[in-house]
């Protein structure tokens, strides 16, 4: 995140826009999300796409995980209940 950031480029460059056109091209009205981030629901719901349930990942974290937890909740605004 911080070399894209150094580069001059956003924090995390994916871009779900085709997948999304898909998802609505198939007719997809409603959708259940998988997901601890929270903009992808706003990214969705900007296809017209209904959120109805979030479904967060849970993460374990290890010593091997923690700090990239800790970036993913604390810069990047991911749900994540995770103890540092």
């Amino acid at each position: 995140m911080e070399a894209n950031e150094a580069l001059g480029f956003p924090a995390d460059r994916r871009d779900y826009g085709i997948g999304m056109q898909i998802l609505v091209d198939l007719g997809l009205k409603q959708i259940r999300l998988l997901t601890n981030n929270p903009s992808k629901r706003v990214g969705l719901e900007g296809y017209g796409l209904e959120v109805v349930e979030r479904i967060p990942i849970i993460a374990q974290p290890n010593p091997h995980n923690m700090r990239y937890l800790e970036t993913k909740r604390d810069k990047l605004g991911h749900l994540l209940d995770i103890v540092s």
